[in-house]
């Protein structure tokens, strides 16, 4: 049993302080879809609920396979609240990895964008432990309109807006599961834990510079290291999420002049195509960008007034390394299969990441 001056850590808190101080505060921006940080925690909830009603039990493996819009938003809160773990998978991959992802992970359950729901159906009846498909029809890009034949409207449906507590017991227990793309090999999992996500969020705020004035649109995936931790920094702070569901010049930059972006992360090249978009312009406040560990963009990242760029050191921006590698403090942990509990490594590195929220997860 805890003790009672000891509360695990967990991002749920994040959501669950937000909805109390900032209500009314926009949390979720995306085309003509607003909701409100009471509204997001709302929904959240009422996705908890419907995953268990579809049999989803704690420690359950739940995959999402979608762009960032609202609902992989939603799920970064959802799914753990629910007591599951969320595998969010990378959107480019191809069916046949689609499929080793899931049945490595053991996921039970998989929800899908109607326009990639492709990546999906040649798999669909080989894979090993997913027992129920649900399909997200985006108005800005419905597919064929039909998926799986399940919806998130069907899946909603299964909720309950019963308020469900943002805590847990257990701050070592796994909150999600990332894999990276198998450049080398096939995909190779890391399990981050509720303590190594609380805590990782914090060093994005520090990083960024992150205030309850930040707007943070979406250009980096959050299929990628749960993006940094970032769908929880933002939360925990009280600032909006501008989701977006491609990486495209022109609609960026619609969205920086609409909503006054203050703040968004990507790889050079993402820069790069923002810089260089027709559209581009000068802007009359600071937008600062972080970029992962590779080399500096090329100068033009450093035309526009008013961009603060990570891979311009002279503007006194911060430029973190290694993020793919370290996004929940290090890599270094235990090297097992998520379901055995076994593992290859000395029991001091088992301990050690346990502590700080990593851990390998090796293709069987």
């Amino acid at each position: 049993m805890t003790a009672v001056w000891d509360t695990p850590l967990t991002p749920l808190a994040f959501l669950a302080r937000s909805a109390e101080v900032f209500p009314d505060k926009p949390a979720i921006v995306y085309g003509d879809r607003r909701q409100t940080y009471a509204e997001f925690a709302v929904e959240a909830t009422r996705v908890a609920h419907a995953l268990r009603g579809s049999g989803v039990q704690p420690g359950d493996r739940v995959a999402y396979l979608l762009p960032n819009i609202p609902e992989m938003l939603v799920a970064h809160f959802a799914v753990p609240l629910a007591g599951a773990v969320l595998v969010a998978i990378n959107t480019r991959l191809s069916a046949q990895e689609v499929r080793y992802i899931l049945d490595h992970a053991g996921a039970k359950l998989l929800v899908v964008d109607a326009a990639l729901h492709q990546s999906v159906a040649p798999v669909a009846d080989e894979l090993k432990t997913v027992e129920e498909i649900i399909t997200v029809i985006d108005p800005a890009n419905p597919g064929d309109g039909i998926g799986s034949g399940i919806t998130y409207e069907d899946l909603l449906a299964r909720g309950k807006d019963e308020p469900l507590p943002f805590a847990v017991e257990d701050e070592t227990g796994c909150i999600s599961i990332n894999y990276t793309s198998g450049t080398t090999g096939k995909p190779k999992g890391v399990q981050y834990s509720h303590r190594g996500a609380y805590l990782n969020s914090f060093g994005e705020l520090l990083h960024s510079g992150h205030t309850f004035d930040s707007v943070y649109l979406w250009t980096l995936p959050m299929f990628h290291c749960n993006g940094w931790c970032t769908p929880c920094a933002i939360t925990a702070v009280g600032g909006t999420h501008v989701c977006l569901r491609e990486v495209r010049g022109d609609v960026i930059w619609q969205l920086i002049e609409e909503h006054r972006v203050t703040h968004l992360n990507g790889a050079p090249t993402v820069v790069t195509t923002i810089m260089r978009a027709p559209e581009a312009a000068q802007l009359d406040y600071p937008l600062r960008s972080l970029l992962p560990g590779h080399r500096p963009a090329p100068p033009p990242s450093c035309r526009w007034s008013g961009w603060v760029s990570g891979s311009c050191t002279s503007t006194g921006s911060r430029r973190p390394t290694g993020r793919t590698r370290s996004t929940s403090t290090s890599t270094r942990g235990t090297t097992s299969n998520p379901r055995s509990g076994r593992s290859s490594r000395p029991a001091r590195a088992s301990a050690w990441s346990v502590r700080t929220g990593c851990a390998w997860s090796t293709p069987t």
